[in-house]
């Protein structure tokens, strides 16, 4: 059965991939498995329908049959699960890529969602100037950590699986900051993963979307 994601109408990243629903698609594209996807106003996102699918009124959403998931690490993990290409069969290196799949989502992108948020939310708060450091800092940290564990490796653990696309993913938010540059080994990282025919096609279909609507 073929599954439905769903995606912003008109996404607020102007095409530029760092929307959620572009690693569900990412991961669909590596696995070789086609789909729908259903577009959705910022108005839609928060009807009953849409809630339904999701109680957060968030993308991406994922429909299989009766099954319906939303949160895109869990919805990879799905995915990778489901079809052969995203997760080793050997138990120990599967587990540690899950792993890496829950530290991309709770170890490095909480500090890089707090950017934002100090840069647009915020920016106008009188100590928006004294936080943007602190935050700058929390980010730097985590990334030198994983810079020397990532090291001159192509991949966090072996072989691409589904938390190199995770990572990937949250690291592209980075990339409008300039901060990925002052670690060279992340920023060709992140250009390995780009690389990829799945990435490169996943991109396209979030790209058109927003071509369409432009």
């Amino acid at each position: 059965m073929k599954p439905t994601i769903t995606a912003f109408e008109r996404s607020p990243d102007r095409g530029r991939g760092l929307a959620r629903d572009m690693r569900v698609r990412w991961a669909l594209e590596e696995v070789g498995q086609p789909y729908d996807v259903r577009l959705v106003s910022f108005t839609a996102m928060k009807e009953p329908a849409h809630r339904a699918r999701n109680p957060f009124a968030q993308i991406p959403t994922y429909e299989e049959g009766d099954l319906v998931l939303f949160e895109s690490g869990a919805i990879i993990l799905h995915i990778a699960g489901r079809h052969a290409g995203l997760l080793a069969r050997e138990a120990d290196a599967r587990a540690r890529a899950i792993a890496w799949m829950f530290a991309a989502i709770n170890t490095i992108e909480p500090p890089i969602l707090d950017l934002q948020v100090a840069k647009f939310a915020e920016a106008d708060k009188p100590w928006a100037t004294e936080r943007l450091p602190l935050v700058l800092d929390r980010i730097r940290r985590r990334l030198r950590e994983l810079a020397a564990r990532l090291d001159d490796a192509d991949w966090l653990d072996g072989a691409f699986s589904a938390g190199d696309l995770l990572m990937i993913g949250v690291l592209m938010r980075l990339k409008p900051s300039g901060l990925l540059e002052e670690f060279p080994n992340l920023a060709a990282y992140v250009a390995r993963g780009e690389a990829r025919p799945a990435f490169q096609r996943a991109f396209a279909a979030q790209l058109a979307v927003f071509s369409a609507h432009a």
